[in-house]
């Protein structure tokens, strides 16, 4: 099995390992169809370095809703405290209520199991978080075998959006590196600091499966919007949390 894009969140004492598998491709690509298993998994550890077992027993999501391939999960706590999943490959981006035990996706009033919140250019690699009342959506462009691999961001004033498309933030620098995306966020609590973790490739690098992954600032203007990031080969000096 192969398993990528880890999204690891902590409710009550344990920690949830939500991942990718198998790249699975059951909606017909080039006339061929393939039904191996695969989607969104998860598994469960009493400790964040693990180790992890299995939670299910079976996919949380193997079906392509609103045609999203399962991939890319990002887990989400929004103010409410309540968890929500937003996920998708192929270009599509999703998002899906968690229930209370993690074992399933609670439907939304209308009785569908997803909601639809794709912004232009999106291709995949979501995430979201919350900085001063603002809902930021993030995500990647381009293609992640080559330099085009870039990363984009929206803003709302709720989870749901409409999220419309301002600007590309990170992307190949030709003095540093390429592929610069598929990336995540996290900020000291708080504190206004934020970074941004990410991967891309060293130059000179011709093996699209080489990839180190990198932190930098994230840095915001006054009107809340997200600065250029600038690669560096230094990332950022150690902080004590």
């Amino acid at each position: 099995m192969a398993m990528w894009a880890p999204s690891i969140v902590k409710k009550d004492k344990q920690y949830f390992l939500f991942f990718s598998a198998n790249d699975i491709q059951s909606k017909k690509r080039n006339g061929v169809k393939d039904d191996h298993n695969g989607g969104i998994g998860i598994a469960v550890a009493s400790k964040p370095e693990g180790p992890y077992k299995d939670y299910l027993g079976k996919p949380l999501i193997n079906q392509f809703y609103n045609d999203a391939q399962p991939i890319d999960q990002f887990v989400f706590q929004d103010k409410d405290q309540k968890y929500y999943l937003i996920y998708g490959g192929w270009g599509r981006c999703n998002i899906a209520r968690l229930n209370k035990d993690f074992t399933g996706l609670t439907p939304f009033p209308n009785g569908e199991l997803v909601k639809e919140i794709t912004p232009k250019g999106y291709v995949e690699g979501p995430i979201m978080f919350i900085r001063k009342g603002t809902y930021y959506f993030m995500w990647s462009e381009g293609g992640w075998t080559n330099g085009t691999y870039k990363v984009a961001y929206a803003r709302a004033d709720n989870l749901y959006g409409p999220f419309e498309r301002e600007t590309t933030i990170l992307e190949a620098d030709s003095s540093i590196a390429t592929g610069a995306g598929h990336h995540s966020v996290i900020n000291i609590p708080g504190t206004d600091e934020w970074y941004i973790i990410y991967h891309r490739r060293p130059i000179p690098n011709k093996d699209r499966d080489h990839r180190v992954t990198c932190i930098d600032k994230l840095l915001f203007n006054e009107d809340g919007s997200i600065q250029k990031v600038k690669m560096t080969f230094e990332g950022v000096a150690p902080r004590k949390l």
